[in-house]
């Protein structure tokens, strides 16, 4: 039997997944940021903020933001002395973070188009690894950790911030309402493509429970694994230590 991944509520093979997803953000690149905004009513800078916050990082270190697209988690990095290097599958979204980082100023961040499976980074090399509302559009997630887990140095420290699924009774409800129905109408209203947010939707669905995740967290390597659930869950950071 052929293998199989998730692409929203459909199951399909692996290349078409890479294919697809390629598609999704190459349409909603140019909106991503607004349409940000308008899903999270703001609160997605919040979360951002509160993730820079747990990777502390310092003066001189060697940061790999994957899945880092137009730059929001990169600036905040980068404000505080750390050297960044911004990686992500599609181009389309790297070009929208390098024209955001030519208006603000930052001209020290390194901007590599690279695959979260297949990195071509050295071993040992970065001192943290951070992905931000990335990970779930992998198409194979323990080989993006286990490469995680690879390229940090002993000492390093991975931190992902995803979207989960949240454990508060009712609120549960009213967000899988907002979600499911007012999401691809904003997509649509905002982006012109409400198919591309109703894929983003589905694939936070299927993205694995936070135990789940952060046993396969633990697998590739990392010992020290925590979760911070956000609003019940709706959005965790997940952390461990390469030691």
């Amino acid at each position: 039997m052929k293998e199989q991944v998730s692409f929203g509520y459909e199951d399909v093979a692996p290349a078409e997944k890479t294919e697809r997803v390629g598609a999704v953000f190459s349409s909603v690149a140019a909106k991503y940021d607004v349409m940000n905004d308008a899903m999270s009513v703001g609160l997605h800078r919040l979360w951002k903020d509160q993730f820079v916050r747990r990777v502390k990082p310092r003066e001189g270190e060697q940061i790999l933001d994957m899945a880092g697209g137009t730059g929001d988690i990169a600036f905040r990095m980068a404000t505080r002395g750390a050297r960044v290097t911004v990686s992500d599958i599609n181009q389309d979204m790297l070009d929208v973070g390098i024209d955001r980082a030519m208006e603000r100023g930052y001209d020290d961040l390194v901007w590599s188009c690279q695959n979260a499976e297949e990195l071509s980074f050295p071993d040992r090399f970065f001192d943290a690894y951070t992905i931000a509302f990335g990970i779930r559009n992998v198409t194979h997630t323990q080989q993006a950790l286990n490469e995680a887990y690879r390229v940090l140095r002993h000492g390093g420290r991975f931190y992902c911030l995803e979207f989960s699924t949240t454990e508060w009774p009712g609120f549960k409800e009213a967000y899988d309402l907002y979600s499911h129905k007012l999401v691809p109408k904003l997509g649509q209203l905002i982006a012109g493509d409400a198919e591309s947010y109703k894929y983003l939707v589905e694939s936070i669905r299927r993205f694995p429970p936070m135990p789940e995740f952060e046993a396969m967290i633990r697998k590739a390597g990392f010992v020290r694994t925590k979760v911070e659930p956000i609003l019940g869950g709706v959005v965790a950071i997940h952390s461990g230590w390469k030691i």
